[in-house]
């Protein structure tokens, strides 16, 4: 049994090239992904202002739901104004790389990298 959770993968050592991997890829990929900035915009749909417009139906479906739980037109409005509201934040975020050292990209990137292939080595 003991042997078994030596020799992960088949490999010998293979415990701990895992545990070592899995430590640097996840360092990597926290460090990474706290370099990254995450801003919105303004909500656009056909114009400018419009987000009132894209609330419309989850309200309209939520009323329905008020008046009848069991409506399925009332539920099928809330579902889809809620999905076309979500759908409208993720389309309006950018995303950015917030400015930093090259050094400290090629740690975060060897990190990352680095942690997936001593993972990929201890499982195959």
């Amino acid at each position: 049994m003991a042997d078994r959770l030596n020799n992960v993968g088949g490999t010998p050592g293979g415990l701990g090239h895992f545990l070592m991997g899995c430590i640097m890829a996840c360092l990597g990929a926290y460090l990474l992904t706290n370099h990254v900035e995450v801003v919105g915009s303004y909500w656009n749909f056909y114009g400018g202002g419009t987000f009132g417009i894209t609330l419309l139906p989850m309200l309209f479906g939520i009323g329905m739901l008020f008046f009848n739980g069991r409506s399925a037109i009332g539920w099928l409005l809330t579902i889809a104004g809620a999905v076309f509201i979500l759908a409208g934040v993720i389309m309006n975020m950018h995303i950015y790389f917030v400015p930093t050292t090259l050094f400290n990209t090629i740690v975060m990137l060897v990190l990352l990298v680095g942690g997936i292939g001593l993972v990929a080595r201890a499982v195959r």
